[in-house]
């Protein structure tokens, strides 16, 4: 009995291991060779889209499709419109994507809900919209929400589930970050609870795993306005902040989203210069301490606005660009296989 106590104890801690590390969710020894970055491209309700665009070196980004969406926000959300994608990959093989479901043509005050998305492929992909007052008429009531914004996921491994994160606003509240707990199937989500108030609006948090901890970035307003972080050991733990901002700009900024460089120890904290009208990137080794990169190039058919990024296959790339070809599109011209 002793042995396979400490057979199963050996399992918990290498599951355990395998579910913090980087090449998580892979269902082969592919390697990582690009990037892939979903967005959406601006307020109109055509540009209100979830979009996708390839990279080689995690900065420098080639829109598919042409710069059009690849998925149609009218398909999916109730309000016909969606903004701030974060795709994840997940620990069983799939793919998901979170967005938060709002017009922003009818205020900005306006959305009361999100979309959960699931794939195989990156291609086909599942949707499920929840709208938070028909959900829990008991605690949200439409007149008083007044946002649900910028949801994320991650894997919670204390809990073997995946849970959402996302901002609420409510009238004679500042915004504070809300967490629930997905179904299996990722159709549903558990009753929204506080996962951390830093007693001041905070909106868009995105959370990575690095070196014993969970590091949440998030905007916050209060004394100044930017990108601060706060950390735990445990997703549902006690957070404790920084109280530094992060950003090396002056500029108004938002929808911050972090991701490690393939093979590097570099750590990359972009975000939206959103009255600017470009990304910003930034790179750190102990997401703490960061130094100014670049900032994107964007085109007419790429103006990204509060996206996410992770790293992708050369399979996983090539069965991208044949679903949703760009014009003189190829893994050479993109730089993720060299000529």
């Amino acid at each position: 009995m002793k042995n396979k106590s400490l057979i199963l104890c050996l399992l918990a801690t290498m599951t355990t291991a395998c579910l913090m590390s980087s090449c998580k969710g892979k269902d082969s020894n592919e390697p990582y060779v690009g990037y892939l970055f979903a967005y959406f491209n601006g307020n109109a309700p055509w540009q209100e889209q979830i979009c996708f665009a390839l990279s080689a070196d995690g900065y420098n980004y080639t829109p598919l499709n042409n710069g059009k969406p690849i998925i149609s926000s009218d398909t999916i959300a109730n309000k016909k419109a969606v903004r701030d994608p974060h795709i994840l990959r997940g620990e069983d093989g799939y793919f998901y994507m979170v967005v938060t479901d709002m017009r922003s043509s009818q205020g900005w005050s306006s959305n009361d809900g999100l979309v959960l998305l699931r794939s195989k492929d990156l291609i086909n992909w599942t949707h499920s919209a929840i709208d938070f007052p028909t959900t829990w008429p008991e605690r949200f009531h439409r007149d008083s929400l007044t946002q649900v914004w910028a949801p994320q996921t991650i894997y919670d491994p204390e809990a073997g589930k995946y849970m959402l994160y996302y901002a609420i606003g409510e009238r004679g509240a500042h915004y504070i970050t809300y967490c629930s707990y997905a179904n299996e199937d990722f159709t549903e989500i558990s009753m929204p609870e506080v996962l951390y108030d830093h007693n001041a609006n905070t909106i868009d948090a995105d959370i990575v795993y690095h070196d014993g901890l969970y590091h949440m970035f998030f905007k916050t307003e209060g004394q100044g306005n930017g990108i601060q972080k706060a950390t735990a050991k445990t997703l549902r733990g006690e957070w404790t902040p920084e109280h530094k901002y992060l950003q090396q700009s002056k500029k108004a900024v938002e929808g911050s989203g972090v991701f490690k460089l393939i093979d590097s120890d570099e750590w990359i904290l972009m975000y939206d210069c959103y009255m600017n009208g470009h990304y910003e990137y930034c790179k750190s080794t102990d997401l703490s301490n960061f130094t100014f990169v670049c900032n994107s190039a964007n085109t007419d058919i790429f103006t990204p606005r509060h996206g996410t990024t992770i790293a992708i296959t050369k399979s996983e790339a090539e069965r991208l660009i044949k679903q949703w070809p760009s014009e003189g599109q190829t893994l050479e011209t993109i730089g993720i296989v060299k000529k």
